[in-house]
């Protein structure tokens, strides 16, 4: 509760420092919007902007339950695997050195318009982090857990299961908060490469249009949409965590 009061007061500051600039500058409304005629263009085209909203969170939340999914096998399989980490552990580190925004145009025209591109899109931005931070998590267990397990004759997979994957546990939900933050930001990019729909698609429409009070309530949607996804999964994670303890 702390934590949400916290938020909205943020929320209100930054609310209050916009329409202050507004007001002390002078700008004109088609480079900034006023704060209310954002909240008036939220009252006149919100079916359009949920609309969108509902397509966006469906890609992010089907990149985030896919990435989460594939970057924890992959770290299971590089601590299994001498093999594995030969291989696939150089192709990660140079993954991350190709921007995985220049990927977005590719992914369009390899995968086309629809949801699969932007869902692909996402999975590629958080699917690095979700591997690391576990894979560190499994190569980090306290080497007495380690040393106690094989003392009572373990074998690997038990040790695996039952010493290393518990140990692992905080740093694979450290991992999946930051998808949960990363995860709108690459469904987004891949709206504004190529779509017909999501916020990122409407934000493009809005500005061509030169409707920038539309264009700020969709990116304003974006975030509290973001930061809602974030508090959830926040929330599922610590009462994991205590169920873990």
């Amino acid at each position: 509760m702390r934590g949400a009061r916290y938020t909205v007061a943020a929320l209100a500051a930054v609310m209050v420092l916009w329409q202050s600039i507004v007001m002390l500058t002078g700008v004109p409304s088609y480079i900034l919007p006023s704060v209310g005629e954002v909240v008036t263009s939220f009252a006149f085209n919100g079916a359009l902007i949920g609309e969108h909203m509902l397509v966006t969170l469906t890609e992010v939340i089907l990149g985030l339950i896919i990435g989460t999914f594939l970057g924890f096998v992959t770290a299971l399989h590089l601590e299994m695997s001498p093999t594995a980490r030969l291989f696939l552990r150089p192709i990660l580190i140079f993954s991350q050195a190709i921007p995985v925004f220049a990927l977005a145009p590719l992914l369009t025209l390899w995968l086309g318009y629809g949801m699969i591109s932007k869902v692909v899109m996402a999975i590629l931005i958080i699917y690095f982090p979700v591997t690391s931070s576990f894979y560190d998590g499994l190569t980090n267990t306290p080497k007495p857990f380690i040393d106690l397990a094989r003392t009572m004759g373990t074998t690997k997979w038990r040790e695996l299961f039952l010493v290393k994957m518990p140990a692992a546990m905080p740093s694979l939900f450290s991992g999946i908060r930051l998808a949960a933050v990363y995860a709108p930001i690459g469904a987004t990019i891949g709206e504004w490469v190529g779509s017909s729909q999501g916020l990122g698609y409407l934000m493009l429409l809005a500005n061509g249009r030169v409707q920038t009070d539309l264009m700020f309530a969709s990116l304003l949607t974006l975030g509290v949409m973001s930061m809602g996804l974030y508090a959830i999964i926040t929330l599922i994670l610590a009462r994991l965590s205590r169920y873990h303890q």
